[in-house]
């Protein structure tokens, strides 16, 4: 940054930009005497995040570019040419830059310390209303240019967390496919010893209606280790009696299913002394069985979770749903909601106390509007808590009016903060963890649908309390 003399076409120039078009020769020439004028190289800081702020910048020439700090990286929000006015303006309450100015090429600007504000007053009138109007459209493009900020750094927390909750299923058939090729080309072996067997269709049903019964009758609950345990060495004992082979590549399996010394000894009374000898193929051709069940119940599962997960994020974003308001269950964007999340409460290891009254109303709403609502109170409420916390999720009625209280066990919002947490660019957060759009947006949604929105905070419990017009019945 360099400092040099002002020029005679100064005027000119600034009488050229829409902003001073009409404004008074005698009040631009008192702007240009009262001002300095630096010229600033490419690459040049014109100011930072943080810095304070005492002038009024004009840029005559050039253009720079503004940055915005995320997630500890740079991204460019916009860039800016001759005739913007940028810094601290007339009756504005700017303190400190939000951001990172730096030139793209020589850029020459006037600079007009605030100190200079109360004569301005006195001098033009007219310069001073259009540059509080300046301040109206900067405040309208930076709130425009914070509120997709903030939604993309929200879309791209729910992205991530919604890939790792995707990731898990996905992996999971995966190898439960590879798993069941694999059995499957190991089928036409042990099918082969089993046919040589000269079992009669009678033994054959017997040892059926072990198999399958077991099968039918399997108990998804988790057995305890110790439990466990004691099954599987109660098998291996009767396992390595009868000499089958591999024994500990059965038993595995065999106490998923539940199965049993009983049933064991029921396939053995089955064949005849002159059978006895293929109880090891047998057995082996029962691990097969079962395992392959196993395989595909697995498949299963993970293809119905990747099945719901879709659906949630189809129903949180109501894709294909019209825009007009429309009868909501509250229940169900919230519940989409905390799918959106699940993958941050459990990498937090966060507990849900959820409860609802039965027979709740419904309410007239946009549901995407409402699910942002939702996501902005959790995900703060999520941010602000120690690991291993609780969020609370209580859903009423109360007067006409369905309430749904968010609460979380963090450190909680202090008294000068609560006043102030809906204001917009109001943040308690780092320069990289938030704009301050989330509230200020939740709030304008709220005030949307008729409804009411108030915090109550202490040390390790705050609540929002988010309250909407129940829909009043259809009369038929």
């Amino acid at each position: 940054m360099q400092e040099i003399t002002k020029t005679p076409d100064l005027l000119d120039k600034l009488q050229s930009f829409d902003n001073f078009k009409s404004i008074p020769e005698e009040a631009l020439q008192w702007l240009i005497d009262h001002s300095t004028y630096y010229c600033y190289a490419e690459g040049d800081s014109l100011f930072y995040a943080g810095k304070e702020v005492n002038h009024m910048q004009v840029i005559v020439e050039g253009e720079y570019v503004i940055y915005l700090e995320r997630d500890g990286k740079r991204r460019e929000a916009g860039v800016w040419r001759e005739g913007y006015i940028t810094g601290v303006l007339p009756f504005s309450r700017m303190k400190k830059a939000g951001g990172y100015g730096v030139a793209l090429r020589e850029c020459c600007v006037l600079e007009l310390h605030k100190k200079h504000f109360t004569e301005m007053v006195q001098v033009s009138y007219e310069l001073v209303q259009n540059l509080v109007g300046v301040m109206s459209s900067r405040i309208r493009e930076f709130s425009q240019l914070r509120f997709q900020d903030e939604k993309l750094m929200a879309l791209g927390k729910l992205s991530a967390g919604l890939a790792h909750e995707l990731n898990n299923p996905a992996a999971a058939m995966v190898r439960s496919a590879s798993e069941l090729y694999k059995r499957q080309h190991q089928t036409p072996d042990r099918f082969k010893k089993v046919m040589t067997m000269a079992i009669t269709p009678e033994q054959t049903d017997d040892m059926n209606a072990v198999l399958f019964k077991r099968i039918e009758e399997k108990d998804d609950k988790e057995l305890s280790l110790i439990k466990r345990q004691e099954l599987e060495d109660e098998l291996l004992d009767w396992l390595d009696d009868h000499e089958v082979e591999n024994s500990d590549d059965l038993v595995e399996v065999f106490v998923d299913f539940r199965i049993t010394i009983d049933d064991l000894e029921l396939v053995k009374n089955t064949l005849n002394e002159d059978q006895q000898h293929t109880i090891s193929s047998i057995l082996k051709w029962f691990e097969n069985t079962l395992s392959m069940e196993n395989l595909v119940s697995e498949i299963q599962e993970s293809a119905d979770r990747i099945s719901e997960l879709v659906t949630s994020v189809k129903k949180y974003s109501h894709m294909d749903r019209a825009t007009h308001r429309e009868p909501l269950d509250v229940q169900d964007g919230i519940k989409n909601t905390l799918t959106m999340l699940k993958h941050k409460l459990k990498k937090q290891q966060i507990e849900i106390e959820k409860t609802c009254v039965i027979n709740l109303p419904v309410v007239l709403a946009y549901g995407g509007q409402l699910n942002q609502v939702w996501t902005n109170i959790m995900d703060n409420a999520i941010d602000a808590m120690p690991d291993g916390g609780t969020l609370g999720v209580h859903i009423g009625e109360q007067r006409g009016m369905v309430c749904i209280q968010i609460s979380d066990t963090g450190e909680g919002i202090s008294e000068a903060h609560q006043t102030r947490i809906f204001e917009p660019f109001f943040t308690t957060k780092a320069m990289d963890e938030g704009t301050g759009m989330g509230l200020d947006i939740v709030k304008k949604i709220v005030n949307r649908h008729e409804g009411q929105i108030k915090v109550e905070s202490e040390p390790g419990h705050t609540v929002f309390t988010v309250c909407l017009p129940a829909a009043k019945p259809t009369v038929k």
